[in-house]
């Protein structure tokens, strides 16, 4: 069953376990983890579900599109290079088993 590991500034983790197919956006805000509000409900329209993705996983991850492209200049904490994702586009299973993510501290 894939797996994602949330990481909290102040040092909490969350783990959740998935069915394939699910993004990380909706494994969170359906797991109750702080810090990911998923307001426009996965439509790349908010960046409300922006993670940091650790670097060991980064390329197991599909390339950014372009509506991703665009909501990541919009998060409320800065991009961090290829490391920032929308969580509503990551979807795990059959190429993305696990991945560890950092929550940023704001979303909004």
């Amino acid at each position: 069953m894939p797996k994602i590991i949330f990481h909290h500034a102040g040092g909490g983790t969350d783990i959740v376990e998935v069915d394939a197919g699910v993004s990380l956006m909706r494994a969170a805000v359906e797991n109750g983890v702080a810090g990911i509000v998923g307001e426009c409900g996965g439509q790349a329209m908010c960046a409300t579900c922006h993670v940091l993705v650790r670097d060991s996983y980064l390329s197991e991850l599909p390339p950014i599109g372009d509506d991703e492209e665009e909501m990541l200049e919009c998060t409320a904490t800065p991009r961090d290079g290829l490391r920032s994702r929308l969580g509503c586009q990551l979807t795990l299973g059959a190429d993305l088993q696990e991945v560890e993510v950092d929550v940023p501290e704001s979303q909004v």
